[in-house]
C-alpha cells in the first residue's frame, strides 16, 4: 500500500505555531445533534487553534461525569459515526482548523476500521485519538492504513508511563503526543501540583520526535498559561463542556482561557 501524499493541518500547525496552541474537545451532537457544526465554526471564530470531535461512546470508562454524560444525551439525540462524518464534510466548508476525532475502540470497530479511517481522509479529519487501541496492535495492523490516508495517531502517556515506554509511544505517534496530566478520569481540577510539573519538565527535556499537548483538568487561564511553559499547548475538554451545558458563549469561554 503507497503512502497517500496529502496536506495535513496539524502538520502545518506545529511547523507554524511551538507554542501556545489551544485544542478543545467537544461532544459531537451535544448538547443538540446539529450543534457539532455551529460549536466548531464559534470555535474558529473565537481563536481555537485545534478542534477536537469526540465520538459519543456508551460506556466511557475514562472519562469524568461531565463527559459521560454529553456521551449519554448525545446518543440519545441519535448521533452516529456515519452522522459525524457527514456534520465534518459541513464542518470543512467554512472551517480550516485542524480536526481529530477521539474516541473508544467499539464504535471504530462496529463502523469497519479502513472504512473510518478512509472517510476520515475523505472528509477532513487530520488525526485521531483511540486511547484504548494497544499500541501493537496499531503498529502490526493499522499503522500502515493511517499512513496512507496520511490520517495522524496520537498516543496518550501520563505521569506514571516509564521512559521508555514514552520513548515507545513517540516513536509510533505522528501529529503530536498527548501528555495526560493527571492519572484518573477527565475532569477540571485546580491548580498542578508539583509531581505534575515535574513530570511536565520531565517531558519537556526528552526532546520527543512528536510535539506534546497536555490535557486532563485544566480549565483556567493561569493551568493554561502553566501548561505551555512547558510543552506545545493545552487540550480543554470537560470545562468547555460543562459552559456547553450552561449556555455559556463560546467566544467568552475562550476569551476567558487565552485573553486575547
Amino acid at each position: 500500500m503507497e503512502t497517500t501524499n496529502m496536506q495535513n493541518r496539524l502538520d502545518d500547525l506545529f511547523k507554524r505555531k511551538k507554542h501556545g496552541i489551544l485544542s478543545v474537545f467537544y461532544t459531537a451532537g451535544f448538547p443538540y445533534l446539529e450543534d457539532t457544526v455551529r460549536i466548531a465554526e464559534e470555535l474558529e471564530q473565537a481563536g481555537a487553534d485545534m478542534i477536537e470531535i469526540g465520538i459519543p461512546f456508551s460506556d466511557p470508562i475514562a472519562d469524568g461525569p461531565v463527559i459521560q454524560h454529553s456521551n449519554n444525551v448525545a446518543i440519545g439525540n441519535g448521533i452516529t459515526l456515519g452522522i459525524i462524518f457527514q456534520q465534518v464534510e459541513v464542518i470543512r466548508k467554512t472551517v480550516q482548523l485542524p480536526i481529530v476525532l477521539m474516541g473508544y475502540l467499539n464504535p471504530v470497530m462496529q463502523f469497519g476500521m479502513e472504512k473510518f479511517v478512509s472517510e476520515c481522509s475523505r472528509t477532513g479529519v487530520d488525526g485521531v485519538i483511540l486511547p484504548d487501541l494497544p499500541v501493537d496492535e496499531y503498529v502490526h495492523r493499522y499503522k500502515q492504513l493511517f499512513e496512507h490516508y496520511a490520517v495522524r495517531f496520537s498516543f496518550l502517556i501520563t505521569p506514571t508511563t516509564s521512559e521508555e515506554r514514552i520513548r515507545l509511544l513517540d516513536a509510533c505517534s505522528s501529529g503530536f503526543i498527548y501528555a495526560v496530566a493527571a492519572s484518573g478520569t477527565t475532569g477540571v481540577r485546580g491548580a498542578f501540583t508539583s509531581d505534575q510539573q515535574v513530570y511536565f519538565h520531565r517531558l519537556k527535556e526528552m526532546q520527543l520526535k512528536n510535539p506534546f499537548m497536555v490535557g486532563f483538568g485544566i480549565s483556567t487561564h493561569a493551568t493554561f498559561n502553566e501548561a505551555c511553559r512547558y510543552g506545545s499547548g493545552v487540550i480543554i475538554g470537560s470545562a468547555f463542556i460543562q459552559a456547553l451545558a450552561e449556555n455559556v458563549q463560546v467566544s467568552g469561554f475562550i476569551h476567558a482561557v487565552r485573553p486575547k
